[in-house]
């Protein structure tokens, strides 16, 4: 069994910073990948940043060159640094770890929710 536990939302201004932490426990195969989701209220959810266990990271354009994914892979957590935060980052943040063996499999965390005021 696969565990995500969250951690660092909050309420900040606009303009300033938020670092979220995402641990993962459990039976967990070595190459993964952890990634962040958010769904804002009335809208479906969106990947932010994922990165693979062997380094390959990806950006939604909306958050390139302000956000940065990094991840430690001997304690199979993953971070989420976000600055420059506008108050269209308000939203419920998801941590994800996604296997694909013979078959894919999606993990998720309870969420943790970020608001940023204008």
């Amino acid at each position: 069994q696969v565990q995500l536990v969250e951690s660092g939302g909050g309420l900040v201004q606009a303009g300033g910073s938020l670092r979220l932490s995402c641990a993962a426990s459990g039976s967990i195969f070595s190459f993964n990948t952890m990634g962040w989701y958010r769904q804002a209220p009335g809208k479906e959810r969106e990947l932010v940043a994922s990165a693979t266990s062997i380094g390959t990271r990806n950006y939604a354009d909306a958050v390139m060159g302000r956000f940065i994914i990094s991840r430690e892979n001997a304690k199979n957590t993953v971070y989420l640094q976000m600055n420059s935060l506008k108050p269209e980052a308000t939203a419920v943040y998801y941590c994800n770890l996604r296997v694909s063996r013979s078959s894919t499999m999606d993990y998720w965390g309870k969420g943790t929710l970020v608001t940023v005021s204008s």
